[in-house]
């Protein structure tokens, strides 16, 4: 999963270690911030997408089929998505009312690669990919592997790439 790509700014095309993660990978998820839909359409050659839009998205990015949030299923597991979960105080609490049959929420928009479980907000977890192309404040640009059997996320894995 990848957020935060910022193309064509950032992302000219697929960075040589993202594409190594990409090949491997039976779904794409996306959490904003992707720009211009073109992105997504590069990322549609590796596997099946499904995004979100983000506060940089143009309409492109909306005609293409990204809308502000999104429920879906990976092999039984509930995820929900959504690109600005707001400040870090209370989000797994804040996420868990907006998406009270989730398991697990990505998000992303800080560029701040987070994997925690909320205590006292139902168990969700929250996931943030981080950026693999815009790294900011952070050591490296990083994308996040998922790895779900059964619905059962077996492993989540915050992935440096650059």
């Amino acid at each position: 999963m990848l957020s935060d790509t910022h193309g064509p700014r950032r992302w000219k095309s697929c960075p040589p270690q993202v594409a190594e993660h990409l090949r491997h990978a039976d779904v794409i998820l996306h959490a904003g911030d992707v720009c211009v839909a073109s992105v997504l359409d590069e990322l549609a050659q590796y596997a099946p997408v499904t995004a979100v839009r983000g506060n940089n998205d143009g309409p492109d990015v909306a005609e293409w089929g990204a809308p502000e949030t999104v429920e879906l299923d990976l092999a039984g597991l509930r995820v929900a998505m959504i690109h600005d979960s707001g400040q870090a105080v209370g989000r797994a609490a804040r996420m868990r009312r907006r998406f009270p049959e989730a398991d697990l929420v990505v998000f992303g928009h800080s560029h701040i690669p987070v994997d925690v479980t909320g205590e006292g907000a139902g168990g969700v977890r929250v996931f943030n990919p981080g950026s693999p192309t815009d790294r900011r404040r952070q050591p490296h640009g990083t994308v996040g592997l998922l790895d779900v059997v059964e619905g059962e996320l077996v492993s989540a894995r915050i992935v440096p790439v650059t």
